[in-house]
Parts: C-alpha cells; sequence; structure tokens
C-alpha cells in the first residue's frame, strides 16, 4: 500500500521546521540547504504567519547572500507587510545576481502599482517584454494587460489581449477577455480579423467563433453572427452562452420561433435564469400568444420576485387578451413593488377606462402625467379619458398644459382641436385643425381615432380635403 503524499509532506515539513529551529537555537550540526529554507518560508506564508515568514527568509539570506530566489521570496513578503521601498530595494539587489526571474518584474510591478507609480509599472512591463518568450512573455501580457485596466486605458488592454492571441491563439484565457473588451471599446471590425485569422488557422475552435459571432452582433450583423453562433454550437454543443446570444440575435431579426428555441436550449444547459424565461416570454408576447408568454414571464417572476416589470408584462397580456379584471390584479401587484412607474398608472387607467370606471381612470393618469410631466403618454392618455367621459372643460385645460410643457408638441393641437369641436367651438376648433396639420399632417389619425364621427362633419372633411389638394398627407 502506498503512503499517503500529504502526510509524508507534513512530516517533511515537521523534519525541517525541527531543523530550523535548532538552526536559530545556534546548534554547529544543524545545516538546512536553500530549497529547504524556500519551503519553510512558504510554509509560514500559507498559514498566513508573515512575522516567522520573514524571520525565516532573513536567515536564510544570512545563509545564501547570493540567492536571488530567496531575496524574490523577502521582497514578496515586504510587499504583503505593505512595505513597498523595502521590497523594491531587495528586488534591485536579486537582479543583481538573476535579472532572468519573471518574478522580480511581477513583483516590482505591484509595488509601483501600491505606490501608485502606474508609469513605472507600465515602463517596467513594457521593457520586460523584450526579454521574455513563451509562457513567460504572455504571462507579462496578461499582467500589463491588468495594469491597463486598473487605470482605465481600455483600448490598451485589447491590445495587449491582442497580443497573446497572435501569439497564441489557442489560450483560453485571452479567447474569454477578448470578447468583453472587444464589447466595450467597440473595436468589433478588429476582432472580426483577429478571429477569421485564428478560425483559418484552428477551424475547431468554438470560442473563435463565438467571438466572431459577438463582435458580427456588435455591428448589429445578425445574419453573420447567427452563423458565426451556429458554427460554435456544432463544435461545442453544449455552449450555452452561444445560444443565449443566438436567441438576442434572432430576436433582434423578428425571428421569434427560432429565437424561443434557442433560448429554451439556454433553460435545458444552465441554471435557470429570469432573463432567459422573460426573453422567452417576450418572443412568445410578439408571437401573439399570450397564454404562453405569461407563463414564461411567471417563471421569470417566481426567480425574481422584486421585479416589477415582469407583473407588468403579465397585466400588458391580460390587457391585450382584454381581460381587464386579471390586467389590474396584475398591475396592483407591480404598483405595491413601485407604484410610481407611468406605464404602470397608464396602463391601469386604460383598463379602468374600458370597464367604465373613469373616475378611476383619470386618478391614474393624473398619477402618471404628475411622476412625469415630459411625457407624452401620459398627457395623451388623460385628455382622451376626459374627452370620453365628456370632461370638456377639464380636456380642454390639460390640452393646453400639455402643449406648454411639452413644447406644443402637434398631438395636443389636434387634442385641442377636437374638445373645442366637441364643445361646439367650430370655427376656434377649425382653425386649430388647420394650425396641427400644418404642424404634423400624419397625427390626424390621432384626431379621428378620438371621435370617428367627425368624419360625417362636413367642414372638417372640406379642411382634409383642402389639405391634401395642397400637400400630400
Amino acid at each position: 500500500m502506498k503512503e499517503n503524499p500529504h502526510s509524508q509532506d507534513r512530516d517533511l515539513i515537521r523534519e525541517l521546521l525541527k531543523q530550523y529551529e535548532n538552526l536559530k537555537q545556534g546548534r554547529s550540526s544543524s545545516f538546512l540547504e536553500e530549497e529547504a529554507f524556500e519551503k519553510i518560508i512558504s510554509h509560514f506564508e500559507e498559514n498566513e504567519d508573515m512575522a516567522k515568514a520573514l524571520e525565516a527568509s532573513e536567515l536564510a539570506i544570512e545563509r545564501y547572500p547570493y540567492s536571488s530566489t530567496l531575496l524574490i521570496k523577502k521582497a514578496d513578503i515586504l510587499l504583503t507587510n505593505r512595505q513597498y521601498k523595502k521590497a523594491l530595494e531587495i528586488l534591485e539587489q536579486a537582479a543583481l545576481f538573476d535579472s532572468s526571474d519573471i518574478n522580480l518584474y511581477i513583483l516590482k510591478t505591484d509595488a509601483y502599482l501600491a505606490m501608485d507609480e502606474q508609469q513605472k509599472a507600465v515602463d517596467l512591463l513594457e521593457e520586460a517584454l523584450s526579454l521574455f518568450e513563451g509562457e513567460e512573455k504572455l504571462e507579462l501580457l496578461f499582467e500589463l494587460a491588468d495594469v491597463y485596466d486598473d487605470y482605465e486605458e481600455f483600448d490598451k488592454v485589447f491590445d495587449c489581449l491582442k497580443m497573446i492571441l497572435e501569439q497564441d491563439p489557442n489560450n483560453e484565457e485571452a479567447l474569454y477577455k477578448v470578447c468583453f473588451w472587444t464589447d466595450f471599446t467597440g473595436r468589433n471590425e478588429e476582432s472580426i480579423r483577429l478571429h477569421k485569422q485564428i478560425i483559418d488557422d484552428f477551424p475547431y475552435n468554438e470560442l473563435a467563433w463565438f467571438n466572431l459571432a459577438a463582435a458580427y452582433q456588435g455591428l448589429k450583423l445578425y445574419e453573420k453572427a447567427i452563423d458565426a453562433y451556429l458554427y460554435s454550437v456544432a463544435i461545442e454543443e453544449k455552449f450555452d452562452y452561444a445560444y443565449r446570444n443566438m436567441g438576442d440575435a434572432y430576436i433582434r431579426l423578428r425571428k421569434y420561433k427560432e429565437a424561443i428555441e434557442a433560448l429554451e436550449k439556454v433553460t435545458e444547459l444552465a441554471k435557470p435564469e429570469d432573463v432567459i424565461y422573460e426573453a422567452i416570454g417576450h418572443c412568445y408576447d410578439r408571437l401573439k400568444n399570450y397564454a404562453q408568454a405569461r407563463f414564461y414571464y411567471r417563471k421569470a417572476s417566481h426567480l425574481n420576485q422584486e421585479d416589477s416589470k415582469l407583473f407588468y408584462k403579465i397585466a400588458c397580456t391580460y390587457f391585450n387578451e382584454r381581460q381587464w379584471d386579471s390586467c389590474i390584479k396584475q398591475l396592483d401587484n407591480a404598483m405595491k413593488i413601485h407604484k410610481l412607474q407611468p406605464e404602470y398608472n397608464i396602463l391601469m387607467g386604460e383598463a379602468k377606462m374600458e370597464l367604465g370606471l373613469m373616475k378611476d381612470a383619470i386618478q391614474f393618469f393624473s398619477n402618471a402625467v404628475r411622476i412625469r410631466p415630459r411625457n407624452v403618454s401620459g398627457w395623451e392618455a388623460l385628455i382622451r379619458c376626459l374627452y370620453k367621459a365628456g370632461y370638456l372643460d377639464e380636456a380642454l385645460g390639460q390640452a393646453d398644459a400639455a402643449l406648454k410643457i411639452t413644447n406644443e408638441k402637434p398631438l395636443f393641437l389636434y387634442y385641442r382641436a377636437a374638445v373645442l369641436l366637441a364643445s361646439a367651438k367650430t370655427k376656434e376648433a377649425l382653425l386649430q385643425l388647420e394650425h396641427a396639420m400644418i404642424k404634423s399632417p400624419k397625427l390626424l389619425r390621432k384626431f379621428i381615432e378620438l371621435n370617428p364621427s367627425v368624419l360625417q362633419n362636413q367642414q372638417v372633411v372640406d379642411i382634409v380635403a383642402k389639405f391634401k389638394r395642397n400637400k400630400s398627407i
């Protein structure tokens, strides 16, 4: 039977610590090799006893004064103790004995950053890049990328990752990171060129296909993005992020059935997420399959019970099915969480109006206007409700207020004309209608929607006909 290697390690360190204590006591027979000191220092570091680690490193350097490795270990301990200048002095000393140890540059970088001397850190790493090759050069490039990230030079982060991938096209860490930084910096065209080159050399690299797709998506080239995502999942069929992004691309193209298929694949491969269920619900909503939309919005709300927007979306599905009471019930849930949302108040007002509860509706529309006074939707709903309820004086007053606050939006000129016409102020109404049609002829439909019977008024028909002869609507 083989001995437990962990037990062997414990026995070894126990023996080394015993010899170390003998050495400290000055027993002449005690002797420790350089590597033994390294193990002892590491042991104290792992146990977070930095005072003993520092003491051991000093004793080790007394015995091996020309050891760059031991000097570097001491500098690392000093950095942990926030003794940055002392650490730099020790590292300079270590460099005299061996300047080829990459840890010299990484620890110096840490010290400069801790002292807020970013430029020295950058200069050091850039200088070091010419001294190393292979894995060590890649490590320095990652370090340099982190420095640029800390100091918000984000384009240079992208440049470092690009250099890594040019040397090591299959480097997973760089492939994951460059996807984020491509999106953050907007350098999609460069990312496309970079990943096309990687794919030419390594056609079965699913991360390269994914990054290529994401860059196309960043440029709103959704068809090309989908094609690249399909290659990615053909190589790695459990690549849930590819299906997720593919679903988004299909939604952008209004291909809702395909989006549902992709997003349902995400639910099979990854932990349930409210945003995925919400997106599937949105697709069914767009397909006018309101029952299925509700089903997925509810699944999303079970995972995120504080998201009032999900209750609002469920309410919208009921509104579209003319189920006013169910709509109101869901809006009550939404407004318990966020009462002061204009959209919730407007939809509540619409549902109340459909039930003939005009005073309640007016109250909710008034709430929406008070919450967001420059929002056209709230004013439009309030004036329309007042008009339909027969509160013409109030409707006229609100139309005047809306015109003032919204910088004379033409819609309210039409509404003002409609209210004046209903109030038997025909001459003023017709002048207002002409003025509105000059400002925005396309909004005439809003005037007609408010009361389609106005088309039976010959004077209104004459103004519309005259305007059509003079200008194309």
